[in-house]
């Protein structure tokens, strides 16, 4: 464990594009965006879990969720997620920034810590356990996890003028070889067609049946969810129909504005 302060900040809003307010949908028995906290927490990597949400008067909800659990919140810009982590990160005196998302239930702390100790001993600006379209991933989506230096992300949030790069946070770090020093952090085999994150209904209903198959426990690994699909294929057949964001898509109503 490194003196660091590593700071996990998980990015949440009611008003997705594709499944609005899915962050505080039930999940056995608690919402989506509880159960990413709880998981997040267990990190033996991570010294403080922060929830990064909007201004914006319909994520109100996030911030009492917040506030009844005693979870640390910031709020910041609605479409802007770059500046909303720099701003969060700022405040929370990150050394290290570990960038999850609220619709990714699943997250695995032992996964977040594996990509936090090779961020360490690689000794780069940016890991990670993912890249979206058109990169290659071998862990399945719903994993997904990024590492930075805080360094890396205030020159990110300085430099990045592109729509997708204020959206997507991240993709400044990564899109153009040699600007940073990056690692992608990989598995085997290849689980990269599995997708255990929820962006749609068929999504949630796979969540859902995923979390009653371990009677509403949460402390389960993603070993142990791969064993699930492998006893029972017909889970993936759920949301096989889902397509995944690529890295430079960009929310119409950020185009918009």
């Amino acid at each position: 464990m490194t003196s660091n302060n590593v700071v996990a900040i998980i990015q949440a809003r009611m008003s997705s594009s594709r499944l609005p307010g899915k962050v505080l949908q039930d999940i056995g028995g608690e919402p989506m965006l509880v159960r990413v906290v709880e998981r997040a927490r267990r990190a033996k990597t991570v010294r403080q879990v922060v929830v990064a949400t909007t201004g914006d008067p319909s994520d109100d909800p996030i911030q009492a969720l917040c506030e009844a659990r005693g979870y640390a919140y910031y709020r910041g810009s609605l479409f802007d997620v770059l500046d909303r982590f720099y701003q969060a990160a700022r405040q929370f005196q990150a050394d290290t920034i570990v960038r999850l998302t609220a619709d990714c239930p699943l997250i695995d702390p032992l996964e977040i810590d594996h990509v936090v100790e090779e961020f360490f001993a690689q000794g780069v600006d940016f890991a990670a356990n993912r890249l979206p379209p058109p990169w290659k991933r071998t862990y399945p989506i719903g994993l997904d996890t990024e590492v930075c230096s805080f360094p890396a992300l205030e020159r990110a949030w300085k430099e990045a003028t592109q729509a997708h790069e204020r959206e997507h946070v991240l993709p400044y770090l990564y899109t153009e070889p040699g600007r940073f020093r990056t690692l992608l952090v990989n598995t085997s085999p290849d689980y990269g067609d599995l997708r255990w994150t929820v962006d749609t209904s068929q999504d949630l209903e796979l969540v859902r049946r995923i979390f009653a198959h371990f009677g509403g426990r949460d402390d389960f690994s993603w070993q142990a969810v791969l064993k699930v699909f492998q006893e029972h294929p017909e889970l993936a057949e759920i949301n096989s129909g889902v397509s995944h964001k690529v890295f430079n898509d960009v929310d119409k109503r950020f185009q918009d504005r």
